[in-house]
């Protein structure tokens, strides 16, 4: 498997970068991570775009211009066996003595690698998951993609110790978004939404969804969603890159609508699966 480090493809056993990196030493960085369908990146444009509106987020200056980016993620796609990957994207304020204030001329340290891109099994999809609630303590610029996921590995674990697939996190009486996914739910047919806002981070699947809702005629809206909507939701989903549509058939213990992936959700997820055969692979 290879990588790609600061101007070099190398294999990834051989990436190192030095323990004063501020990203290891802060967290200093941010990523993006950008899924691959038959050896084609997916709406690579748009994931640039939420790269640099990140490294605009914490001031730093991009390394590389569009065309260099695109030129490297297709080198380094060209690089791996098998068509579908999830390549992740890894920019840190480069390598300076420990000090939190912003290093002068210092080179950002650039870092980039794919592995197989591995999607829910049908019979998951098909039973459902289920998932906890937390209260969302993050900080205040969820927007921003860092590499600095503590509080989301920790809200995350929770699941995992529920042996759940998911959390759903709750700020100030309203949904954000799951630990690391976006949340949708479905209340009298109509399909909602969190706003996107600085508390959380939209995902492309996220934008697909709300796109197919509107060329399909599904009933939709995106806007606040009050915690007792999520708790009384005929159907909750999860959704991101590698879950796609995912059905939440029980969340704290009780069971979501039926208790069964509910019939927005399997209508939505044979849209995205057209969508992605059609579209994403075309």
């Amino acid at each position: 498997m290879n990588a790609y480090l600061n101007g070099q493809f190398l294999p990834l056993a051989d990436a190192k970068v030095s323990v004063l990196d501020r990203g290891f030493v802060f967290g200093d960085g941010v990523y993006e991570l950008i899924p691959v369908y038959s050896k084609k990146p997916f709406r690579l444009d748009d994931h640039l775009r939420r790269l640099q509106a990140s490294l605009d987020g914490i001031r730093l200056v991009n390394p590389h211009g569009t065309a260099e980016w695109r030129d490297l993620i297709l080198r380094m796609i060209d690089q791996q066996d098998g068509d579908d990957h999830s390549l992740y994207i890894q920019v840190t304020r480069g390598v300076a003595p420990r000090d939190h204030a912003f290093p002068q001329g210092v080179p950002p340290t650039v870092f980039m690698y794919a592995q197989p891109l591995v999607t829910a099994a049908p019979a998951q999809k098909a039973a459902g998951v289920c998932a906890v609630t937390a209260v969302d303590n993050r900080w205040l610029r969820c927007n921003i993609k860092a590499i600095s996921l503590l509080a989301n590995i920790l809200l995350r674990q929770q699941a995992v110790d529920a042996e759940c697939a998911e959390t759903v996190m709750l700020r100030d009486g309203f949904l954000t978004e799951g630990a690391a996914s976006n949340i949708f739910v479905v209340k009298n047919g109509v399909l909602l939404a969190p706003p996107p806002s600085h508390l959380m981070l939209t995902g492309i699947t996220y934008d697909v969804v709300l796109e197919l809702a509107a060329a399909h005629d599904i009933p939709h809206e995106v806007r606040p969603i009050a915690e007792a909507e999520v708790r009384s939701a005929d159907e909750v989903w999860m959704t991101s890159s590698t879950k796609e549509i995912m059905a939440i058939v029980e969340l704290d213990g009780v069971p979501v609508g039926a208790g069964v992936p509910g019939p927005l959700a399997r209508r939505m997820d044979g849209l995205y699966q057209t969508f992605k055969r059609e579209v994403m692979r075309a």
